[in-house]
């Protein structure tokens, strides 16, 4: 055992490096559901940069030195509090705003979330949601996303006005009907942030034969 260590040393202070590096830089993610259609999908593995937000201790949540704010709209990766499991979401609400939802439309500071169609997706909703989604731009308070919504789908459509709290982020999935968001988890406190998605890496076609999407291979995500 001691001669393999010594004779494999570099490949494991290598593997070590990397470890600290996706836990501290940077880290890419596999998507497995389609919470985040039209704008994220299944098969897609998107590139998370770690230092958005917060320098952490490898492997913990122990926050050491603040780097930049959260700002409305980032798409993060966040461990739930709910149950620990990792998420990726968007920001929608921030610290100190008054946010609420009256049959899917977003009420921001007082101010109606706005919505315009989009062409209909090509592809399915979700993996695990064969009907056919609606698209939509939604605009609010200066920030417009694509959004979908699945008609017939039930889902948490409506919310009380609440004031998010320091220190907190109500997120929600651009897939707003299929997706286990701050209507189901409750809002994010910040120190559970883990990153914030800036790009897709690669991506294959989970819902066909696995080929390749090589358009959209490095694509920004807004």
């Amino acid at each position: 055992m001691r001669n393999w260590l010594r004779q494999n040393r570099g490949f494991l202070a290598f593997l070590l490096l990397l470890g600290l590096f996706r836990t501290a830089v940077a880290d890419w993610n596999p998507i497995p559901s389609g919470s985040m259609h039209p704008n994220i999908l299944e098969g897609d593995v998107v590139l998370v940069n770690r230092l958005a937000y917060d320098l952490k201790l490898p492997l913990t949540d122990r926050v050491i030195m603040a780097l930049g704010e959260p700002q409305r709209g980032d798409i993060v990766t966040f461990t739930s509090p709910r149950d620990g499991v990792r998420l990726i979401k968007r920001i929608v609400a921030l610290p100190g705003d008054r946010i609420a939802m009256r049959d899917k439309q977003l009420i921001l500071n007082g101010q109606a979330a706005g919505y315009a169609a989009l062409p209909t997706p090509s592809t399915r909703a979700a993996i695990d949601a064969p009907w056919q989604a609606q698209a939509y731009q939604e605009q609010v308070a200066g920030v417009t996303r694509a959004i979908q919504w699945l008609p017939g789908v039930a889902a948490r459509d409506n919310f009380d006005e609440q004031t998010v709290p320091d220190g907190h982020y109500l997120m929600l999935g651009d897939n707003r009907d299929n997706s286990a968001d701050s209507r189901y988890i409750g809002l994010v406190p910040r120190r559970l942030l883990i990153g914030k998605a800036v790009r897709v890496l690669l991506s294959v076609d989970m819902l066909g034969v696995w080929w390749p999407r090589l358009e959209r291979f490095g694509q920004a995500l807004v």
